[in-house]
């Protein structure tokens, strides 16, 4: 959290997931403002994690930036352009109703293209 609060990552949230699923312990979700600064977090942050704990991180989704996925084992991480967020929601969806939606969220919002 202090990493992406290091790069004015935007909404930062995290949901801990432990008895809710096996894939992680806890999931942290943010924005950037751009592809550019989304991209820029992500591998920063995954720099950070090698450096620090000695881990290799996962990366999805780095080359278009609109959705990028770090998994670092026990943490799951999803930097997300502010429109791609809204869409998705998954504090909605991880919190089972339990986490607030974004500030910037959009009831209007459309898939970018080539997003599943």
């Amino acid at each position: 959290m202090a990493s992406l609060d290091d790069d004015q990552a935007v909404d930062a949230v995290t949901i801990p997931l432990a008895g809710k699923s096996t894939i992680a312990d806890h999931m942290v979700i943010a924005s950037g403002r751009s592809t550019r600064q989304v991209a820029s977090m992500a591998t920063k942050l995954a720099e950070r994690i090698k450096g620090e704990f000695g881990r290799s991180v996962r990366i999805e989704g780095l080359p278009t930036a609109d959705w990028v996925l770090l998994d670092a084992g026990d943490v799951i991480v999803h930097l997300f352009r502010p429109e791609v967020r809204s869409f998705y929601n998954l504090e909605r969806m991880w919190a089972f109703g339990d986490a607030p939606e974004p500030a910037s969220a959009s009831t209007t919002s459309s898939a970018p293209a080539g997003q599943a």
